[in-house]
């Protein structure tokens, strides 16, 4: 590995941001051809299944872009451990 990736990895590393493992990183890791475990692939369906669900619901062109942005953000941003539990997004 170059010092630039190095220094890039050292500087711009998820635990330095923010240390929080998002659904997004959990994604990537999947994509990567690492293995996940049964609780973040639950958290992964989970995921999937509620954003499906609130787009699904949205009944205009504009409500299901506003949603859209955020879940993206969610996604980016919010703990893959807050999806363990579906029950608590769908209330």
């Amino acid at each position: 590995m170059t010092l630039k990736q190095d220094l890039l990895k050292k500087y711009f590393a998820k635990s330095d941001i923010g240390g929080t493992v998002s659904i997004n990183d959990l994604r990537d890791r999947e994509f990567n051809g690492e293995s996940l475990s049964s609780e973040e692939k639950i958290a992964l369906a989970n995921f999937d299944r509620y954003r499906i669900d609130i787009l699904n619901a949205q009944k205009s062109d504009m409500a299901f872009h506003e949603h859209y942005r955020q879940l993206q953000v969610m996604a980016n941003l919010a703990d893959w451990k807050d999806f363990m539990d579906l029950e608590k997004f769908t209330k």
